[in-house]
């Protein structure tokens, strides 16, 4: 029986993230090298392996060459071999890595590896999570180092707790465990960025839009997609209305 969707991409996501601490642990790179070579190495890993398994489905990665050839097709995965290059370069616990499939424009299944965290942990669509409880304000993850106007803009009017964290992947995956309740991200970002974080947390439940509700669609000629909202279902409709008025 062949493997599921879902169970490829969880252990291709881990093993990847395995290349990637290797790779770090071994001290041959240091800094923007690093992070070069570890794009370059995971992607090659997730590249071929995806060819082998699924030769069928269309393929993007970020750091693979485009083509028009996956416009054509049903099934596209979307990879980002390695999402917080900085934080990696860094020892940080977060950045991950992205093995998603969108099924007609739908992020339907997806793994994120959050590698640097100890012992590893990844999370998947098809094992959903039961999250930690909180009590309390709200919390909004936001960029370490420029939090978007309008997530601030949220923050205020909601009262949130402010929670900086690296790559996008961390941030989804912090309000599908239950470390946060909202993520707004309007600064830019393309399809590798979010398709597989997307596609867990809506596997887990949680809201997820563009930032003016609009759905979010993958496998597009232009694969910029500047902005998502993955939040717990109560807070949807708040954020967004204070986006709105923005």
């Amino acid at each position: 029986m062949s493997q599921t969707d879902a169970a490829l991409a969880a252990e291709l996501a881990e093993a990847a993230g395995r290349i990637l601490l290797d790779l770090r642990a071994r001290g041959e790179f240091e800094g923007k090298a690093l992070g070069q070579e570890g794009d370059r190495l995971a992607n090659a890993w997730l590249v071929e392996r995806l060819r082998a398994e699924r030769p069928d489905d269309g393929l993007l990665s970020e750091e693979s060459k485009d083509t028009a050839e996956r416009l054509s097709k049903s099934r596209v995965w979307i990879i980002d071999p390695l999402d917080g290059t900085r934080e990696y370069g860094e020892a940080r616990a977060d950045w991950a890595v992205h093995v998603g499939l969108a099924i007609d424009g739908v992020a339907e299944i997806g793994a994120v590896a959050l590698p640097g965290l100890d012992g590893g942990l990844v999370l998947s669509s098809g094992q959903p999570v039961a999250p930690a409880e909180h009590i309390g304000a709200p919390r909004m993850l936001v960029s370490r180092t420029r939090p978007a106007a309008e997530a601030v803009a949220v923050a205020e009017a909601l009262g949130c707790e402010l929670v900086p964290m690296g790559s996008a992947g961390a941030k989804a995956m912090a309000v599908v465990t239950g470390q946060a309740e909202i993520y707004l991200h309007s600064g830019g970002q393309y399809e590798w960025d979010n398709c597989a974080p997307v596609a867990v947390a809506r596997a887990n439940g949680l809201h997820c839009s563009r930032i003016d509700g609009s759905p979010l669609i993958y496998n597009n000629p232009d694969t910029y997609l500047p902005d998502l909202l993955i939040c717990r279902p109560e807070y949807a409709e708040q954020v967004l209305e204070i986006v709105a008025s923005f």
